[in-house]
This record gives structure tokens, sequence and C-alpha cells, in this order.
């Protein structure tokens, strides 16, 4: 795209059945099952799981709200750090969440933020039933070091991962034509790294629809066999 072009040329290309299904699966009830704060704390691996990671104040919890068309499912706020526990949520039964605590956040205190980076990447070292982690990037800021050291762990723990970038909708259109190749260039580095990069903005719901396809999609979940949800014809 160029200077001109439009974002939605940047929307990448998803399956029109995973995005029906990404569609129908997060308007399905989305129950909050646990925070967790010790390894030890962590919920019965029965379930394919997908989980949220990013810096801190990157638009997490505005993202998986968005997702779910919820306002409050994940509590937002204005001030980074403050999520401190692994919160699970059990999405129409069939799939779980993990929205993970922020990190990158210099201002909390060292020892804190040093538990809470190991609880972290301990979980995702150590989940069987993780099957992508969606790494969300503020696309105002591009990828920080604290992300690529997360990409690193991930790619040495052979996690597969997908960057997607927030808060789109606060660049022009040739500043995310920029950040969509920087990053996707960077990314093509790390062998755990899925190829595409996800556009998004919470507020405007821009990418969210094709963001819903590939959980779904990512799942493994066999759509034919959900209960309650019938393919389109």
């Amino acid at each position: 795209m160029t200077s001109g072009g439009r974002y939605e040329d940047h929307l990448p290309a998803v399956d029109a059945d995973d995005i029906a299904f990404g569609r129908w699966l997060f308007a399905q009830d989305c129950v909050f099952q646990r925070g967790v704060v010790k390894m030890d704390g962590l919920p019965p691996a029965t379930l394919p799981e997908i989980a949220f990671a990013g810096r801190s104040n990157v638009g997490k919890s505005s993202l998986v709200n968005a997702l779910t068309g919820r306002k409050t499912l994940a509590r937002v706020s204005n001030t980074p750090g403050r999520t401190r526990e692994l919160n699970f949520f059990a999405l129409a039964g069939v799939l779980s969440l993990a929205d993970l605590p922020g990190y990158g956040y210099a201002r909390i205190e060292r020892k804190l933020s040093d538990q809470w980076t190991k609880l972290i990447f301990q979980y995702l070292r150590g989940r069987p039933n993780l099957k992508r982690v969606m790494l969300l990037v503020d696309s105002r800021h591009g990828l920080k070091p604290s992300d690529v050291e997360a990409m690193k762990a991930l790619d040495e723990a052979a996690v597969s991962y997908q960057i997607v970038l927030t808060k789109i909708d606060k660049l022009k259109a040739a500043e995310l034509t920029e950040v969509l190749k920087k990053t996707a260039e960077k990314a093509s580095r790390h062998p755990a790294a899925h190829p595409i990069v996800v556009p998004t903005a919470s507020e405007t719901g821009f990418g969210i629809a094709q963001l819903r396809g590939l959980v779904a999609s990512a799942s493994g979940l066999d759509a034919k066999t959900v209960p309650g949800y019938k393919p389109p014809a």
C-alpha cells in the first residue's frame, strides 16, 4: 500500500469458514476461571489454549474485550503494570484464553517485576495445551527490546506465536505500511513466529474479525464437532 492507499489492504487473508467459526465462538459465553500467581495454580490443561502477551499498556485487555464483544471481561487500566496475574477464561466451554501480565514496565519494583517475568516464561515453556501466543505490539512503537526478548524465549521453547499490532488507528496509512514491513522482516528471523502480522484497533474493531478467525484456526478445534455450532452452508 502506498501513502495514499487503504488500511484495509493490509488485512490478512483468513479463510471464510474460520472467520465464521471465530465470530460464533467469541459470541458465546466467556467465563472467568481463575487468576494465577504461581505455576501450581494453573487450571487443568484440558482445553486447547490461546494466550495473549505483550508489554505493559500495549492494549491487551482492550483487545481481549473487543474480541469477546464485552467491555468488562478483562479490566482495562491506564496504569502500566497493573495486571499481576495470569487470568484464564473458558470460551464456549471448548477453548481457554489466557491473559498474561504485561512485561517490560521499568517503574514497578524490580524484584516483583522479575517474579512476574519468571512466572510468564515458566507458563509459556511448560503449558502442554498452549496452541499459540498472540504477541501484542504497540504499532506506534514497533518491536522493543523486551518484545525481542520474549520472541527469543518463545523460539527457544518452540512455542508458536503471532505478532498482533495494536492501536493502528493512531497511525497514518503510510506509517502503518512501514511498521508492518519492519515487523514482518524482523519476525521472519524468528523460527517460531507466524509469518502473518495482524493489524488491529480495538476502538474501531479493525482487524478483530480476522483475529478471531486466526484464533479459531490456531486452536485446532474441529468446528464440525463443537456443540451448538452450525457451519455456514
